[in-house]
């Protein structure tokens, strides 16, 4: 399967996740700077990676939902092309109004970095058919705005829609009822705040993120 990577001045996790692609899916990632306006031909999946895109000037991840290359996210999105926003792409992702929510500062203002247990909330998409639901995984977090809001209301629409891909095991940053990566209502965009990539290996201490990888390659094929 081939995939594409998009690099924002400010992405410091774009090789993570490109040597991830990689090694799951034997292919290297297209790396797609920020300006350019279209996606390369024939992609099965865009990643946006984490980072501090714009220096998170404005808000983090609003500039970044601008630019050029994020219109043609957008359109193949909205074509059902499966779109995976870690971190600051998670932030990108609701800046650019693919999903709802927004990222906020976390509760105690201070920058989390630590792995984390997550419980799988839906087992049912593309991204996490190979996960059990209320299975516990590890996954790494490094964020400083992953604290997740919604109004009510949305929160309690994602939830009865079956969106809520994966919650925290406790709390982490004060996220709204613990919410640690949300679909869109076609289940083909999902923004996570750990970072699966950081833990598909032995030598990362497990491979629980890479099941997310195989699990997207399952089902959109090779």
């Amino acid at each position: 399967m081939k995939t594409a990577v998009i690099v924002f001045p400010g992405s410091n996790c774009d090789r993570d996740i490109a040597v991830a692609l990689e090694a799951v899916t034997g292919v290297k990632p297209a790396m797609v700077w920020h300006g350019e306006s279209e996606l390369p031909a024939g992609i099965g999946l865009v990643a946006l990676p984490g980072g501090f895109s714009y220096g998170d000037y404005l808000r983090s991840g609003a500039v970044a939902a601008r630019s050029a290359i994020m219109r043609a996210v957008v359109a193949a999105a909205d074509k059902g092309l499966p779109v995976l926003g870690i971190c600051n792409g998670f932030q990108v992702l609701t800046e650019a109004g693919l999903l709802p929510g927004a990222l906020m500062r976390n509760e105690g203002l201070d920058f989390v970095c630590r792995e984390v247990k997550l419980t799988v909330d839906n087992a049912q998409s593309a991204f996490t058919s190979r996960y059990a639901a209320g299975e516990e995984i590890v996954i790494p977090v490094a964020h400083h705005d992953g604290n997740y809001f919604a109004d009510q209301d949305t929160l309690d629409r994602i939830e009865g829609e079956g969106r809520v891909a994966f919650r925290y095991a406790g709390q982490v940053n004060g996220s709204a009822r613990d919410i640690a990566g949300v679909l869109n209502a076609g289940g083909n965009v999902l923004g996570m705040m750990p970072h699966p990539e950081r833990r598909i290996e032995a030598a990362h201490g497990g491979d629980d993120g890479r099941r997310l990888f195989e699990g997207l390659l399952e089902t959109v094929g090779a």
